[in-house]
Parts: C-alpha cells; structure tokens; sequence
C-alpha cells in the first residue's frame, strides 16, 4: 500500500488492518482522486496476495468489494483521526 501511495504523490498517515477491512488516513491530491487511489490500493494489494497465497484464487472471486467508504477530515486534527483508527484493532 505503501508504494502504490508514493507512486501516486499519496501518503499513508495512519492505517489498521482488521480481518474484514482497512482503515486508512491518506493524503492525497484531490486533482489525481481518491477513487482513482482507492482502486489501485484495492488492485495492487489483491493481486499481490493472489500471487503470495494462490489457494484464494480457488477460494474466493474477489478479495476487495467495489465499495468503500471516503470522508474528508475537515476540521478535525489530524491526532484525533490517528488516535481513532489505532483504537479500532481494540473494538
């Protein structure tokens, strides 16, 4: 994930990796899109783990769903978005 976001000017500012989904805080330029991120991450990550792990071709269709949740940070310090994305590995 990481060098998909520095091949694409993005940077990874926080992430969680749960069983069913990623949280990740990224910042990225809004004129390359994070829809255009979102689906190279999603591209990327599943063909990697395909090519480590050739059972999960045979087990499952897709790794990654096409849907995904994006929100802006706004006001919000950048520490209370990191703080809630670590706490999620406790939920």
């Amino acid at each position: 994930m990481h060098q998909v976001c520095q091949e694409c000017n993005a940077e990874i500012l926080s992430q969680e990796i749960m069983p069913d989904h990623v949280h990740l805080l990224v910042e990225c330029d809004p004129q390359f899109g994070i829809h255009r991120l979102v689906k190279m991450l999603k591209g990327r990550s599943s063909h990697l783990l395909r090519q480590e792990f050739p059972l999960l071709k045979k087990k499952l269709p897709t790794l990654w769903t096409h849907s995904y949740f994006v929100s802006t940070v706004g006001g919000a310090p950048l520490s209370v978005i990191k703080q809630y994305i670590e706490n999620q590995k406790h939920v």
